[in-house]
């Protein structure tokens, strides 16, 4: 691998105005977190990711300890899944503390290759087969 091939790690999003734009955006659900998706039309930039963690997913050090979890998960391996121009923010649920690290990065990486609607939910099925 040259230098040329590799993929340039996930910037970060720093300011609320940023974070509240990607709201906007896609939103794909998973058990351990919400992944928030934006496109922001630039394939020359970089990605960029946000990580929040609520009041009421326990107290600092547990707050921390979650967001540190997804920051290296993200560093390891879904930093560099990530598309160029688009914004992420992943925001932890409970059940982050206590997942297996690898359950973390797989569930990571296929949220962020995933296509979901804009709610997050999947056509049942049935539903449209045009009966």
């Amino acid at each position: 691998m040259t230098a040329n091939d590799r993929k340039i790690p996930a910037e970060r999003l720093k300011t609320r105005p940023q974070f509240l734009k990607v709201r906007e955006g896609e939103k794909r659900k998973g058990p351990l977190f919400l992944l928030e998706v934006l496109d922001r039309k630039e394939p020359k930039s970089a990605a960029r990711v946000g990580f929040t963690v609520t009041k009421k997913h326990g107290n600092a050090v547990e707050r921390n300890r979650m967001r540190r979890r997804l920051k290296e998960a993200v560093r390891l391996s879904a930093g560099f899944a990530m598309k160029p121009g688009h914004d992420y923010v992943i925001v932890a649920r409970r059940e982050l503390l206590t997942a297996p690290f690898e359950r973390l990065t797989k569930g990571l990486c296929d949220r962020i290759e995933s296509k979901q609607n804009i709610h997050g939910r999947r056509p049942a099925p049935g539903k449209n087969d045009g009966k």
